[in-house]
């Protein structure tokens, strides 16, 4: 059964570990790390975009809402501190690319750490007060959402599977419940790299009916901040997932040597 470890607010990063040996683990098991940091403690100045390549600093610089720069700058240079020390490398240092994307082929799937077979798979959300990092040795997605208006639960929820509207439905199209399915979803389809652009109706990612999920497929709901949902998806089966509240202090300058 899996487990999730949830560390108090403001406790720092975990050391990086090895995924778990334990007898009754089962077959590809694997385990997961999230990391959580809250944007709203934070002003624009404080952030320290020193370690961003060209490209990220671009679109810092993008004429954005301050509370989206900001978003943007948080969940990338975090990214970077968590995973410098699993690569041995300084943040500034760790390199992306795209995977081929699974319906076309391109080179539009989902971002991966450039570097030899083996390197740790990650996954990044952010909306609201909240950004979400998830780290893997194996495909994983994660999605954090702010709730959702009344009228967005109503345009949105038809275009979702049947069975998923049903879930919502019955819920009275309650925002909770549809943001939870929606993350869901959404960390499955930024798994398997294709994001959004696969039909919201092909896939079953609700919570009642964990049978009719995708095969191969591990996924389940995240703690998070008040006004917010979040989940998780990864390759294989579900290991320990632990989540972890960063403090504000580890994306500034002042912290520019990454996790103890």
């Amino acid at each position: 059964m899996t487990s999730v470890i949830i560390d108090r607010h403001g406790d720092p990063a975990p050391e990086p570990r090895t995924p778990s040996d334990d007898v009754d683990a089962g077959p590809a098991r694997t385990d997961v790390d999230l990391w959580q940091l809250r944007v709203d403690h934070l002003a624009e100045e404080e952030l320290d975009p020193s370690e961003l390549d060209a490209e990220e600093r671009v679109k810092l610089a993008a004429p954005l809402r301050v509370e989206d720069r900001l978003r943007y700058g948080v969940g990338h240079v975090a990214l970077r501190r968590l995973l410098a020390p699993r690569l041995g490398i300084a943040p500034a240092e760790v390199t992306f690319r795209r995977e081929p994307c699974p319906g076309c082929g391109a080179l539009h799937g989902r971002p991966a750490v450039d570097g030899p077979p083996g390197v740790p798979h990650f996954s990044l959300s952010h909306s609201g007060d909240v950004v979400l990092i998830g780290i893997a040795a194996r495909p994983v997605g994660v999605d954090v959402e702010s709730l959702p208006k009344a009228a967005t639960v109503r345009d949105v929820s038809s275009a979702l599977h049947p069975l998923e509207r049903a879930e919502i439905a019955d819920a009275a199209d309650a925002p909770e419940a549809f943001a939870r399915i929606w993350c869901r979803k959404e960390a499955y389809l930024k798994g398997i790299g294709i994001g959004v652009a696969r039909s919201l109706d092909k896939d079953y990612l609700g919570e009642r009916d964990p049978s009719a999920l995708p095969a191969g497929w591990g996924v389940q709901g995240v703690p998070t901040a008040d006004g917010h949902a979040a989940a998780v998806a990864v390759e294989g089966t579900m290991g320990r997932v632990r989540t972890s509240w960063l403090p504000s202090s580890f994306v500034t300058a002042a912290n520019a040597g990454g996790p103890a």
